[in-house]
């Protein structure tokens, strides 16, 4: 199992992104993905997550708005798209496995890195 984020890159503030989580050797269908981030010198924070067959988001508040969480089952993909960036969202942005999302906050609460359940993550830099 591996996951991978990935369509990081550099942004003027205002301007959008969208990332990518896939999935190799594992089938994400019936699985919640979360997004978390870690900014430099900072935690790790949830930042969203989206349920199996794409039923019920969740996004932190200070991305509400602004982010949607989707998904495309066929081709084993789910994005987030960034919209109105700011230099705050500026991180390292990873994805994570986890069956639902009742607990998405919680690093927890997902699959274990150490099985591949978490992907590499992709940065997120963005300009003021």
């Amino acid at each position: 199992v591996q996951l991978q984020a990935s369509g990081g890159g550099l942004v003027h503030a205002g301007g959008s992104l969208r990332l990518s989580c896939t999935a190799s050797g594992f089938n994400l269908d019936y699985h919640a993905i979360g997004w978390f981030r870690q900014a430099p010198g900072k935690e790790r924070e949830a930042v969203s997550c989206i349920s199996g067959r794409g039923g019920t988001t969740a996004y932190r508040e200070s991305v509400k708005g602004r982010f949607t969480a989707s998904r495309d089952d066929p081709k084993n993909t789910v994005y987030l798209q960034m919209n109105s960036l700011k230099p705050e969202d500026t991180a390292v942005y990873s994805c994570a496995v986890a069956a639902t999302c009742d607990e998405w906050k919680y690093a927890g609460s997902y699959f274990p890195s150490t099985e591949g359940y978490w992907g590499p993550g992709t940065l997120v830099t963005v300009s003021s």
